[in-house]
């Protein structure tokens, strides 16, 4: 993989959880994430980063007036104060520290360029990838049977006559939404009709 690639880019719903992230747009990623060549050494080396917008319905623009507005409203609350509109409580206090914005500073007192650096944060927050959840925790897995080993019309093995294959034996996966159980439904019919 070259340096500064893009894997993979999703709009959707993603979880903050107490052990890293989580949700529908992590799970779509994760898979793709799992073909990069030499993954579990980039993740070693803290090489690959999660990058997310915070806040996606805005522009830059956009929500920089938005900062600005609150900025006013709460002008003489020292800056760690000042969020509580903008961000869920949880997260300002990490916002706070990766703005490098002092946490005391008067919000009066911050400069445009600190402001323009809260508003970049907003938009670009940086998570570093250090691994994957345990496969006991799994939802979806990649790996199985080989679909190159299974007759289509029949879910048949090509190796073994009689062996049929349904769901997620099988070497497919797809993106959450539904589309794992399709396959697995899918499959199963068609492997339960041709032998009854």
């Amino acid at each position: 993989m070259q340096s500064n690639q893009k894997i993979y880019e999703d709009f959707g719903e993603m979880l903050f959880t107490h052990f890293g992230v989580s949700g529908p747009t992590i799970l779509s990623s994760s898979a793709h994430l799992l073909r990069v060549k030499k993954v579990d050494e980039l993740l070693k080396n803290h090489n690959i980063k999660l990058y997310i917008d915070l806040k996606p319905a805005l522009s830059v623009e956009e929500l920089d007036i938005r900062v600005r507005r609150d900025f006013e409203e709460f002008k003489n609350k020292e800056f760690k104060n000042s969020l509580e509109k903008l961000l869920p409580k949880k997260m300002i206090e990490s916002i706070v520290e990766m703005s490098g914005i002092n946490p005391s500073k008067k919000v009066n007192e911050i400069t445009k360029e600190e402001r323009r650096k809260l508003v970049t944060l907003l938009k670009n927050f940086e998570v570093t990838i250090t691994g994957f959840r345990p496969i006991e925790e799994a939802i979806v897995t990649a790996g199985g049977i080989s679909t190159k080993e299974i007759n289509p019309k029949t879910m048949e093995s090509k190796i073994v006559q009689g062996l049929y294959f349904a769901g997620e034996i099988i070497d497919v996966d797809s993106y959450t939404g539904g589309f794992n159980l399709q396959i697995a439904y899918s499959t199963g019919f068609v492997a339960g009709g041709n032998h009854v």
